[in-house]
């Protein structure tokens, strides 16, 4: 789980860069939308909605463009139709990857994904083949630096979390994907520093990675993230975490 949970990091961080240019708008829109569309449009009762405004507001978005897009998720106003896939692949190494894709032309996108995915050494694959490696939770990352590890264990533990682990530089506490903005509350109240919060598919079991297929599968993971099309890339590598620095620094 270890990879995943870096790149998620590393993803984060990348995001309120690319904020700056408005790159990730769209896909923010994409999912606001969506999310409207399918669980109506008061956040209050919906909590994917919910999750999608947290992140439209973590990169600066403007309230206007969140409320446009609310609207064209419940038809109040005209905007494209986009329908939900999964694509599920293989990376370099046997790596698992499973997309989570918004699209409005399915003949434009799949051919588009195949081809990134040949580009770096992985392949395309059929519809189940790896989305059962992954289920869904909540992820929490608070930086070691910033955490006290017992006060931070008390709390989690006493807000009702799955698990909580350490990763390299980062604690992770794992929670049911319903009880992700309950815990984030809990630990905000309690003054701790919250690097990342999301619902998100953790990996069962991880495949490391070094050399030429680490470099590979960075950089699939990099062009299937910029996909205007893909919303979430998922992945069970293990790449040590001073390569993966290294090569996306």
């Amino acid at each position: 789980m270890s990879g995943h949970s870096k790149w998620a990091g590393i993803k984060h961080k990348k995001a309120k860069v690319d904020a700056q240019r408005g790159r990730i708008f769209t896909k923010v829109i994409r999912e606001i939308t969506i999310a409207a569309r399918v669980g109506g449009g008061d956040p209050v009762g919906n909590p994917r909605l919910r999750l999608a405004i947290e992140k439209a507001k973590g990169v600066n978005m403007p309230q206007d463009n969140i409320h446009r897009a609310i609207q064209k998720g419940t038809g109040e106003l005209p905007g494209v139709s986009y329908e939900e896939y999964l694509y599920e692949g293989y990376g370099p190494g046997g790596v698992a990857v499973l997309l989570e894709v918004l699209t409005d032309n399915k003949n434009r996108t799949a051919p588009e994904i195949r081809k990134a995915f040949a580009k770096h050494g992985g392949n395309l694959g059929e519809a189940g083949c790896v989305a059962w490696m992954f289920e869904k939770k909540g992820l929490i990352q608070v930086e070691a630096a910033k955490a006290d590890e017992d006060r931070l264990l008390g709390v989690a533990l006493e807000a009702g979390v799955q698990d909580v682990r350490r990763s390299d530089s980062l604690f992770e506490v794992i929670t049911a994907p319903k009880d992700l903005e309950r815990v984030k509350e809990s630990l905000v109240k309690e003054n701790i520093e919250i690097a990342l919060g999301e619902v998100t598919m953790l990996p069962q079991t991880t495949v490391k990675l070094e050399g030429k297929q680490a470099q590979q599968m960075l950089q699939l993971m990099e062009e299937l993230e910029d996909h205007d099309d893909v919303q979430n890339a998922y992945a069970n590598f293990d790449i040590p975490e001073e390569i993966m620095a290294a090569m996306t620094g």
